[in-house]
């Protein structure tokens, strides 16, 4: 049976993150585990056991993170491109790699958002009112190119100069590329990086004008009750999808810990935890 597509480019995401970010110190303490907590330790070993990581020095955190942005950008890249089958359209991913305020105002949705910071740049007090309810700052983006009046009317004629005229996904002067996935990855969730992450969603609901994108994260946290902070609820976030679910779930069976084990199952089975493999065709949607 040949190997599919998405189980070859999850064992590569793996590899690439072996060769950079996913390590074992010299006192047997994952790169993804919090070094104080033995529950996290545990179950980090557990995951890195089954993907074979070596012994390393951790990265510092800001590299880790942005080292995990471009691990995450390749991997949905490379899968994504595989299901234009499903999903055709011309399609871009990358990582965004700043945190430059005005990244999202370049998509249709979010356009609307340059005349606010230029008003809020200009007018203290309107930037105090304001506060950071506008700012969204993506870790990944995927996005599509409006199409042409020549790739719409392939089949036959179904558009022409007298109408739908103002239609997000035909192209036209002064339109936008559209935004259709925001994904923000956190290598690790610590204190209030969980609470960051819905709030940026939050920001991203209510400041669109027009289709929501998908607003998904992706993490290497090894501790369910760090994961359930950001996973469980609706409103906000379409789902966490983590880097090694099935190690994960493993892991943890393996060490006996029915808490973790039940908290897992309640995520799993809630549909708001996947893994990283399910992205791509959740993105096809």
């Amino acid at each position: 049976m040949p190997k599919a597509v998405l189980a070859a480019e999850r064992a590569a995401f793996h590899q690439a993150l072996l060769k950079s970010l996913l390590t074992i110190s010299s006192t047997g303490v994952p790169s993804n585990a919090d070094k104080d907590n033995k529950t996290s330790v545990n179950i980090a070993k557990g995951i890195a056991d089954r993907l074979s990581a070596t012994t390393g020095v951790r990265a510092a955190a800001q590299t880790s993170g942005n080292d995990f942005e471009a691990h995450v950008a390749d991997f949905v890249k490379k899968s994504f491109s595989a299901l234009s089958h499903l999903r055709p359209g011309n399609w871009t991913v990358r990582q965004v790699g700043n945190r430059n305020r005005s990244e999202i105002a370049r998509y249709a949705q979010y356009a609307h958002l340059v005349a606010l910071q230029g008003a809020a740049a200009s007018n203290p007090e309107l930037a105090a009112a304001l506060g950071n309810d506008y700012t969204i700052t993506p870790d990944v983006i995927v996005t599509r190119e409006l199409e042409t009046d020549a790739s719409i009317n392939a089949p036959r004629v179904i558009v022409n100069g007298t109408v739908a005229m103002r239609a997000d996904l035909r192209e036209g002067a002064g339109k936008s590329p559209l935004l259709h996935a925001s994904i923000s990855t956190k290598w690790t969730l610590r204190s209030d990086r969980a609470q960051n992450a819905r709030s940026e969603a939050l920001n991203l609901i209510r400041n669109r004008k027009g289709r929501q994108p998908h607003i998904m994260v992706v993490t290497g946290e090894p501790t369910p009750s760090r994961l359930s902070s950001l996973a469980l609820g609706t409103g906000d976030i379409d789902c966490v999808y983590h880097f090694a679910l099935d190690e994960l779930v493993d892991s943890v069976a393996t060490l006996g810990n029915t808490e973790a084990s039940d908290m897992l199952s309640i995520m799993i089975e809630g549909k708001r935890l996947k893994d990283i493999a399910d992205l791509p065709l959740d993105l096809a949607v």
